[in-house]
């Protein structure tokens, strides 16, 4: 690949620049006049080497529109966006998931880019996730990037100890497996956390089970039938003493312990932590094996993604999304797919990666096991799609609903109070943000 001069001293001001990346991200002092700004989330230092060889292709592609490539930690982004928004100094192009994303939408931060779209790229991508970055008023605020989804990590042998030739599909399943290995084996069968600020899968879990979390008004819509079985379906598995204590009060990284130490039989997480574990926990690594997710009766999983979207500030809106398309296209997501162990948004991309993985020859079982995960989690994607929607303020709809449960596993309240006191906490939020 040729680099032009200007890319070359550029790429050699930022290797300098990103010696602390990690905490401060990439930060050159100056740029070229057209410069565009993108904003990325903990990709640097390990995806250095490939941002800088596809930064290189677009400004050979695009010299007078060359790329000032900032990464930033997980938890910064919104504080530094926002603070960037309001100093008129928001970036042309940024990494951002789907919430976030929405609650920027909701303030007018993010632009519609409907009209800036080519005829046809919308049918470049998964629909379910195309859908995901589109807000019903706010139009087309982001393109898919790049997705996880949730497998079955689950440890044989105390599958064969409590008696069970596989592990639960649908959450209905559950109650009986987990008796079974509490019962035969003292372990637990899964750990789902209720920390507020930690992992949405219990509130997807809702959805799965049936339950209209809101309605077209942002009201609570979760006060029914199906809503007060799903809480009530949570807070007897905890009073059961079928949950392990912590999940009121440790996050995901708890259930990880818990299953690297042998005392989980199942551990929801993406393909890619099957290589921690296979690090951390060698012996229950070798008993593990991968399978399909948890779902509702109509077998739907959920996808996790990140997009990237053009702020409204942008000066060069065009150039923009040309860019957001360059490194959501085909040949580049692949390529990052492979080097990230995640999954591509685009269609090309995606058999790419199904293809490459169905004709690999595994050097050892190691390798066979991860292969076998991410080859699920392709497959996975079929009938997934994100289950819990963008609204603004959907994180304080988790929260809400997890610390009312979380009063009614401890006893505190029934679990249709706890559905009475969310239903009445959100809708006094939503009633002053959307009168």
């Amino acid at each position: 690949m040729i680099v032009s001069s200007r890319r070359r001293r550029f790429l050699t001001g930022l290797a300098l620049s990103c010696l602390s990346v990690f905490v401060w991200g990439c930060r050159p002092s100056s740029a070229p006049e057209g410069t565009l700004q993108l904003w990325t989330l903990q990709l640097a230092p390990k995806f250095n080497p490939y941002m800088a060889d596809v930064l290189g292709s677009w400004d050979t592609l695009h010299p007078e529109a060359p790329v000032r490539w900032t990464d930033l930690p997980w938890g910064s982004v919104e504080r530094k966006l926002l603070a960037a928004v309001f100093a008129r100094t928001a970036p042309d192009v940024v990494n951002l998931n789907p919430p976030f994303a929405a609650n920027l939408a909701s303030k007018g931060g993010l632009t519609d880019l409907t009209p800036l779209l080519p005829p046809g790229a919308e049918q470049k991508y998964l629909p379910s996730v195309w859908e995901a970055a589109r807000d019903p008023e706010a139009g087309q605020i982001a393109i898919p990037w790049y997705l996880t989804v949730r497998l079955s990590l689950v440890n044989g042998d105390l599958l064969r100890q409590a008696g069970l030739s596989r592990a639960p599909r649908r959450w209905d399943e559950v109650p009986a497996y987990a008796r079974s290995i509490r019962e035969r084996t003292g372990r637990y069968g899964l750990f789902v956390t209720v920390v507020p600020d930690d992992s949405a899968e219990l509130l997807e879990s809702l959805v799965q089970m049936g339950v209209s979390l809101l309605d077209a008004r942002q009201r609570a819509a979760f006060n029914t039938p199906a809503g007060r079985k799903a809480f009530a379906f949570w807070t007897d598995l905890y009073r059961e003493g079928l949950l392990p204590r912590e999940v009121v009060s440790q996050g995901q990284r708890r259930a990880i312990e818990l299953y690297q130490s042998g005392e989980l039989a199942l551990l929801a997480s993406s393909a890619k932590s099957l290589r921690s574990i296979q690090t951390n926990a060698p012996g229950v690594a070798a008993v593990t094996s991968p399978q399909p997710p948890l779902t509702g009766s109509d077998g739907t999983a959920n996808v996790a993604l990140m997009t990237l979207a053009v702020p409204r500030q942008s000066q060069q809106a065009g150039d923009a999304v040309a860019l957001a398309l360059f490194l959501t296209n085909g040949t580049n997501q692949a390529r990052f797919a492979r080097e990230a162990r995640v999954l591509p948004s685009s269609l090309e991309a995606l058999a790419a990666v199904r293809a490459e993985l169905e004709a690999e020859q595994p050097s050892d079982a190691a390798e066979a096991q991860i292969r076998d995960a991410r080859l699920l989690s392709a497959t996975t994607l079929n009938s997934a799609r994100v289950l819990v929607p963008a609204t603004p303020g959907v994180k304080r709809l988790q929260s809400i609903i997890y610390t009312q449960l979380q009063r009614a596993m401890l006893g505190q309240i029934s679990s249709d109070q706890a559905v009475l006191e969310a239903e009445q906490q959100w809708n006094r939020y939503a009633s002053a943000r959307w009168p």
